[in-house]
C-alpha cells in the first residue's frame, strides 16, 4: 500500500529523486559503467555451474526451439533477408573483395578429403531399387548420346558414316529390346533381375563419380570455376529468379524447420548440447568465458554506456522510468518496519 506518513513520503521522493538524478545527463555514464563493472567484478568470483541453472537453461532452450522459428519476428526477418538477397548490395563488388582465394583452396582441399566418407554414403544408394532403374536409364542415355555423336563425326568421312550407322543401329535395337524388358519387369513387379543390373548401374554410376573427385584436374577445374566465379560482380538474385520462386523455397525450408525443431527429439538434443557445453565451460567465471570467447570486457561495457542513454532518454520522456523507480521504492516505505522506525 502507499506510505501514508507524510515523513516516508518525503523520503521515498527524494530517494525516487536520487536515482533518477544518477540516470541522467553526465551521471549516467558512470552509473551504467560502474554497475557493468561492479557485476562483472562479483560474477567474476563465481563458476557458471554456481551462477547458473542447467535445467532452466535447457528448459529455455526447448522453448525457443518450439516457439522461435514460427514467429511472426523470425517470418518478417526471413522476408527482410530475401529482399536483401533478391536486390542485392547497393553498390556491387567482386566475391574476390569478400572471401579469400587461399581460404577457398583450403576448404576445397577439405571436402575433396572427405571423398571416402562420399563413397561410403553413395554406396548405400544400392539399397534403391529406383535409384538403381535411374542410375541404369542415365547411362543408357550417355551411351546413346556417344553413339550419336560419333555418327555425326562419321558421316564426315566417305565410306565410315554407314558402317557407323549399321552398329548404331544395331546397338539401337538391343538397347531398345533390353529397355523393353526392362519396363516388363517393373511392371510385373519382379525386381531379382533389375536389383541386380540396378546395384552394378548405381556402382559404377559411383565409381565415376569418386574417380572424377580423385582426379586434381578436379581441383583446378573447380578453382577455375572459383575464378571466374569471384571476377564477376555480386548483384542481387533478382535477374536470375523471381521473388515468388525464390520465396518459395526459402518457405518450404522454414515450414521444414519448423515442424523438424519442435519435434520433442530435437528438444533432447539441445538438452545433449546445454550439457556439454556446462561440461567444457561449466567450470569458468564469465569473465573467463568472455577471455576464451575473445570478448573483451571493456567493450561490452563500452556498447552498455552507448544502448542506455537512448532507452533511458525515452522512458524519462515518457514518464515511465519515474513509475519504474517509485514501484520498486515505494513498498519499502510502506511496509510496517520503516513506519515502526518513523514513529
Amino acid at each position: 500500500m502507499p506510505p501514508t506518513a507524510p515523513l516516508a513520503q518525503q523520503l521515498l521522493d527524494a530517494q525516487v529523486a536520487f536515482h533518477l538524478d544518477r540516470l541522467d545527463g553526465d551521471r549516467l555514464t558512470t552509473t551504467v559503467s560502474t554497475l557493468a563493472e561492479q557485476l562483472f567484478s562479483a560474477s567474476g568470483k563465481h563458476q557458471l555451474d554456481d551462477l547458473v541453472d542447467r535445467d532452466a537453461i535447457q528448459a529455455i532452450v526447448s522453448r525457443a526451439l518450439a516457439t522461435v522459428p514460427p514467429s511472426a519476428a523470425v517470418s518478417g526477418l526471413i522476408e527482410l533477408a530475401l529482399g536483401v538477397v533478391h536486390d542485392g548490395p547497393a553498390e556491387p563488388y567482386p566475391l574476390s573483395d569478400l572471401v579469400d582465394r587461399d581460404q577457398v583452396e583450403t576448404l576445397l582441399d577439405e571436402l575433396l578429403a572427405l571423398t571416402p566418407v562420399l563413397e561410403r554414403s553413395l554406396e548405400r544408394l544400392t539399397d534403391s531399387p529406383l535409384v538403381g532403374t535411374m542410375a541404369s536409364r542415365f547411362m543408357g542415355r550417355i551411351v546413346g548420346e556417344v553413339l550419336a555423336a560419333n555418327k555425326a563425326v562419321a558421316d564426315k568421312v566417305p565410306g565410315l558414316g554407314s558402317l557407323v550407322s549399321f552398329g548404331t543401329k544395331s546397338a539401337s535395337k538391343v538397347m531398345g529390346a533390353a529397355d523393353k524388358q526392362l519396363e516388363a519387369l517393373l511392371g510385373d513387379g519382379v525386381g531379382s533381375t533389375v536389383g541386380k543390373g540396378g546395384t552394378f548401374a548405381v556402382r559404377r554410376l559411383n565409381r565415376i563419380v569418386i574417380e572424377t573427385l580423385q582426379d586434381p584436374t578436379t581441383r583446378e577445374a573447380l578453382l577455375q570455376v572459383w575464378d571466374l566465379a569471384a571476377a564477376e560482380p555480386m548483384t542481387g538474385l533478382g535477374d536470375r529468379v523471381s521473388t515468388e520462386e525464390l520465396s518459395g523455397l526459402v518457405d518450404a525450408v522454414h515450414e521444414l524447420a519448423v515442424s523438424t525443431l519442435a519435434d520433442e527429439r530435437v528438444a533432447h538434443l539441445g538438452d545433449v548440447v546445454v550439457d556439454a557445453f556446462f561440461e567444457r565451460f561449466g567450470g569458468y567465471s564469465p569473465t573467463e568465458l568472455l577471455d576464451e570467447l575473445d570478448i573483451d570486457r571493456a567493450d561490452l561495457v563500452a556498447d552498455l554506456v552507448r544502448i542506455a542513454p537512448r532507452v533511458l532518454a525515452a522512458l524519462r520522456e515518457s514518464g515511465d522510468l519515474d513509475l519504474i523507480v517509485r514501484a520498486q521504492l515505494e513498498p519499502f516505505y510502506a511496509s510496517p518496519e520503516v513506519a515502526a522506525l518513523l514513529g
